[in-house]
């Protein structure tokens, strides 16, 4: 953006960060929640299936697959050649736009659809512990209460910071206001923020793996800690 006019290799690698960046965000939320998922409907065999290798090679296929998505500006889907096609998103033309837009709105029903069962599978799970050990509803309506207050703040959250980005791409073109673009972009960038902070005061396996990444140990508060339907 310091080059003006800027050269046609400059933008379109701008546009491919860009581009993979917000893939990045989007897909690792994705996995995220799919990971919720598993770890409540496979709970007894979660442990033994998710190991450290099979996490790496997800995550490596992940960021592969958003690098994919980045690299489509230098393959052809640009409009250098007709600017009349552009999108808001330049260089990427309006045809292309809209397929994202749709892809990304297609990724969040999908993990709607997933915070759904895991809300009925969070709901199930603490009727159960509530019937084995004897709590009171009290506890029981708490620890379900606090699952559902996260599920409600990440998916809130990532709607809110997305999908109007996502609708502005559908229906504007390049001769709107830059400045819409980038007032609708700032939340959606925002949300890469926001989400790790949310889990990192909200999930208990996070909080682990952040303090053995910190300082190398677990306090014991976490060790003794029962898994509860919250945890989610």
């Amino acid at each position: 953006y310091l080059l003006r006019p800027p050269s046609e290799a400059a933008e379109l690698a701008a546009a491919g960060l860009l581009l993979a960046a917000f893939s990045a965000s989007v897909c690792s939320l994705l996995a995220i929640t799919v990971d919720r998922y598993l770890s409540l409907y496979n709970a007894l065999t979660y442990h033994s299936e998710r190991t450290l290798g099979f996490t790496c090679a997800m995550v490596l296929l992940m960021w592969l697959l958003c690098l994919g998505v980045g690299l489509l500006p230098l393959l052809g889907w640009n409009c250098l050649r007709d600017q009349s096609s552009c999108s808001i998103l330049r260089p990427v033309t309006k045809d292309n736009a809209a397929v994202l837009a749709v892809t990304f709105l297609l990724l969040f029903a999908l993990m709607m659809q997933l915070y759904l069962q895991i809300c009925k599978i969070a709901f199930r799970h603490a009727q159960q512990i509530a019937v084995q050990h004897q709590f009171i509803a009290t506890a029981q309506a708490t620890s379900t209460r606090k699952g559902l207050s996260t599920l409600s703040l990440i998916l809130g959250t990532f709607a809110l910071c997305w999908i109007p980005f996502a609708i502005y791409s559908l229906v504007a073109d390049s001769s709107y206001p830059a400045v819409y673009t980038y007032s609708l972009a700032l939340p959606a960038t925002c949300n890469s923020l926001i989400n790790p902070i949310i889990y990192a005061f909200r999930n208990p396996d996070i909080q682990k793996s952040l303090w053995l990444a910190c300082c190398g140990c677990i306090p014991s508060s976490f060790s003794s800690r029962p898994r509860t339907s919250s945890d989610v």
